[in-house]
């Protein structure tokens, strides 16, 4: 169908509807005649009666959630940006009941039917011996791992989860496009998707009786509780993630929190005496399951793959001894090999005698020689696949190439067969998207999830829905830009509304679950409170110095160049020289100090920095948290977009940087949990600010200067550590520099003053785990000891002598001097406790790979 549709709706339609027209093949939506099928009447009646105006306002807010919950998916290879949101289109793909049963139905036997190949692939290996597998299909696919045979079978559903991707061919019958064994992702995102709809378009979801998703995750929980090796004991199962460059990283911590699991990465565990363990600030916690969203060749760099960063050094051997479970196993991703598709007919008649509910786009493997022959007869009308995206190559679609590249691909066929797979060019379905001018029909492709019950396996209703993002494109991939969708199958009456939040409070309340922090999560936490610290007291700086240069002031005073020495000489290898009398480069610098891509310490290298950190522990941060976090990323990119030519442009900026930035602080302050991961937040900013607030007396105080110039320096500097009114309100008859020092070094009751930094600061210390029972003071706590007693002991009228002969406060200068000294060993003591870094594992052999390149 191609022609619009707008003649065969009912009127009442016709302004969401005007114009839309399927392309050749199936419409979700609308009939070969169309008429808008039944179950999508009422949905397009609502969203027909909200209006345009409406309409736009609802996706606006569903991109604003989107936006708020930091919901994003990684690009690999995009240099300006690896971190996408997510694409939420507003109109849900509509399922009926009874259709969905039938492909529950296929999707749970096609489930039990790769479970039995992987049992048996990794077992007797019956079907090879029979030869209903070639042998070659299995012993060169990279995701067969030979370590891994004869794993202790901790359940009879090995494959714990499964997802297949769907697609709709024009006679409307579905197809298994691709299967997911490895890690399947996208369960959290569809999820996601479900929270944002059903919030934006409440009433419409409620009315639809759409069947919920809470069901798949409680059994998801069960099913990994089932593989506890520890058997009448609570498991501890943590959630394995390649780390936050990973395209689904938002998901592993999303589903992290959900499932009540923590989420780690592979230095995080560590193998001791055959068990894995969790390394954790209060010692080791023993891992009884892990949930993987990484590859498996990847999770063990001593007997998989020697090259890997991410894994576990010696995991598969726990396995192998079955003091750990791993979902899904180890060698699963061996199921993915589409070579394996043109099988399945057979397997299932062998395995289940049964026919396969639910047909595969037909593929051809090309190692066999009648199907080579069969996919270079009819090569342009074809995709071609790799049977594993490690060789280097990407699926094409023969029928867009030209015909030196058909014949290259060709030749490539022909030189190694057995790495490559052809597979039907289905015209895939088309189902409606909102745009701003009405509805645009889309290619689309449904990504169903299943997990391992007690007796079968149980599908989510629905799944991740996926669209192409421009018309006719038949990729549909959200590294090429796709668009998503929720996925409502409708039933006949309203669902009893399930949350897993109940079942999930015991886990939350466990006594031990606090102690849980590792290393790296304390580490990164350390660090988001010094960037976040150390990127406001940038800006405040700023600020001042840019008001300098916006009233005219900055050639006129030896104020302004002792604030810009202020600024560069804490934050730039080469600071600027503010005897020179040439102004010429103060541009150049300043734009250094704000967006120098070279120079580490500039702001927006500062901020890139804090962003990093707080998306390295996602799950330790709260949704509101987020959304100030999200405020920072922002005002990070409108800083980046800062020129020379506009620079008092970015003293606006300045003021929306400080209130976020606070925003940030006051939120972590106030409703994070006083565990182990804030107060390593806390002391990365107590260290920050104190380093920031000597380092400032150092540039303002300790050179004496006339008493204009040192009102005006000793009020910018309060002004920036935010103690101006305090000090106004205290001391009526103008600035003193005793009372100053007193103020801002001695005074505990004031938040910016050092004492209060560091009195802080031994509390935090005194609560972290230590090593040493003897009851002696370790390095930390001497150091952190010394530098308190330091502050305290501070006579302030001394510290304020200035010295007739050198014309500066040398008591103040040493006393600065050994803060500064001590500070940073302050914080190395605490790296070298704490956030200890493990040596690099190697292989001892040098496995070969079994794909040649």
């Amino acid at each position: 169908m191609s022609e619009a549709i707008t003649e065969s709706i009912t009127p009442e339609l016709s302004q969401l509807c005007r114009g839309y027209s399927s392309v050749a093949g199936h419409d979700e939506m609308c009939t070969a005649d169309g008429d808008i099928r039944s179950h999508w009447h009422y949905l397009m009646q609502s969203l027909n009666g909200m209006g345009s105006g409406e309409l736009q306002r609802r996706r606006e807010e569903a991109w604003r959630l989107i936006r708020d919950n930091d919901v994003t998916y990684n690009i690999y290879g995009d240099m300006d940006s690896t971190s996408r949101p997510w694409k939420l289109d507003l109109v849900p793909l509509l399922i009926e009941s009874e259709e969905w049963r039938n492909i529950e139905a296929g999707l749970m036997q096609r489930a039990e039917l790769l479970n039995l190949v992987l049992l048996d692939l990794y077992g007797p290996r019956n079907l090879i011996k029979k030869g209903v597998i070639p042998p070659e299909l299995v012993f060169s696919h990279p995701g067969f791992l030979n370590p891994c045979i004869n794993m202790p079978i901790l359940d009879s559903r090995a494959l714990t989860f499964y997802a297949a991707d769907l697609v709709r061919d024009a006679s409307g019958q579905i197809n298994v496009l691709s299967d997911r064994a490895q890690s399947p992702s996208g369960s959290g995102y569809a999820l996601e998707n479900r929270l944002v709809i059903s919030r934006v378009l409440p009433s419409l979801f409620r009315d639809s009786h759409t069947h919920r998703l809470a069901n798949f995750f409680r059994t998801s929980r069960h099913a990994l509780n089932r593989l506890s090796p520890r058997e009448g004991e609570e498991p501890n199962i943590v959630l394995l993630s390649p780390g936050p460059a990973n395209e689904a990283y938002f998901e592993h911590a999303y589903l992290a929190n959900y499932l009540g699991y923590t989420l780690v990465e592979g230095s995080d565990l560590t193998v001791r005496n055959n068990r894995v363990w969790l390394t954790t600030l209060e010692g080791l916690r023993p891992v009884d399951v892990i949930l993987r969203r990484m590859d498996g060749a990847y999770c063990d760099p001593v007997e998989l793959r020697g090259d890997s960063y991410l894994g576990v050094p010696g995991l598969t051997n726990v396995v192998r001894s079955g003091n750990v479970a791993v979902a899904n196993p180890l060698g699963s991703g061996l199921l993915e090999n589409p070579a394996l598709i043109s099988l399945l007919p057979e397997l299932s008649k062998v395995l289940l005698g049964e026919e396969l509910r639910v047909p595969s786009v037909p593929a051809w493997w090309c190692g066999d020689k009648l199907q080579c022959d069969y996919v270079l007869e009819n090569l342009d009308r074809l995709v071609i696949k790799p049977v594993h995206p490690s060789i280097g190559f990407r699926f094409v679609f023969c029928a867009e190439m030209s015909k030196a590249k058909l014949e290259k691909l060709r030749q490539q066929i022909k030189a190694k067969p057995h790495l490559f797979v052809g597979q039907e060019a289905m015209t895939m379905s088309t189902v409606p998207i909102l745009a701003r001018d009405g509805l645009k029909p889309r290619h689309t492709v449904l990504r169903s999830f299943l997990v391992a019950d007690e007796h079968d396996y149980m599908a989510m209703p629905g799944g991740l829905t996926r669209v192409s993002s421009e018309d006719n494109k038949l990729v549909v991939s959200n590294q090429a830009g796709g668009i998503n969708k929720d996925t409502w199958v409708l039933a006949t009456e309203p669902e009893k509304y399930v949350s897993l939040l109940s079942e999930s409070r015991q886990a939350r309340l466990a006594p031990d679950r606090g102690g849980e922090v590792p290393g790296r999560v304390a580490d990164n936490m350390f660090w988001a409170g010094r960037y976040a610290e150390r990127a406001e007291s940038i800006s405040r700086i700023l600020r001042l110095v840019l008001q300098f240069i916006e009233t005219g002031e900055s050639e006129e005073t030896q104020v302004f160049r002792r604030l810009l020495s202020t600024l560069t000489n804490q934050l730039t290898p080469y600071p600027y020289d503010s005897a020179a009398e040439d102004f010429n480069a103060l541009e150049a610098e300043m734009m250094n100090v704000i967006s120098g891509r070279m120079n580490p310490v500039s702001l927006t290298q500062t901020l890139f920095s804090l962003l990093r950190s707080v998306r390295s522990v996602r799950d330790r941060l709260s949704s509101d948290t987020w959304r100030i976090i999200n405020l920072i990323d922002e005002e990070l990119g409108s800083l980046r977009g800062i020129s020379a030519q506009n620079l008092i442009d970015a003293m606006d900026e300045q003021d929306n940087l400080i209130t976020a930035l606070t925003a940030f602080t006051g939120l972590t302050l106030e409703n994070m949990t006083r565990g182990r991961s804030w107060r390593f937040l806390d002391i990365g900013r107590r260290i920050e600010r104190t380093l920031q607030i000597s380092r400032l007396l150092q540039t303002t105080l300790i050179q004496e200067s006339s008493e204009e110039d040192q009102i005006l320096l000793s009020d910018s500097m309060l002004t920036i550590v935010d103690s101006l009114m305090s000090y106004r309100r205290r001391y009526r008859y103008g600035i003193k520099i005793p009372e100053l020092l007193d103020l801002v070094i001695y005074d505990e009751n004031n938040p910016r003053s050092l004492a209060f930094q560091l009195s802080k600061l031994e509390r935090h210390i005194a609560d972290l785990p230590q090593e040493n029972e003897s009851g002696s003071r370790n390095e930390l706590e001497r150091l952190t000891l010394e530098t308190a007693t330091l502050v305290r002991l501070a006579d302030v009228n001394r510290l304020a002598q200035v010295n007739e002969d050198s014309g500066r406060r040398e008591t103040l200068e040493n006393f600065l001097n050994v803060l500064n000294t001590r500070l940073p060993a302050l914080s190395d003591a605490l790296t070298s406790t704490y956030f200890r870094t493990t040596e690099t594992p190697h292989q001892l052999i040098s496995l070969r790979s079994r794909v040649e390149q």
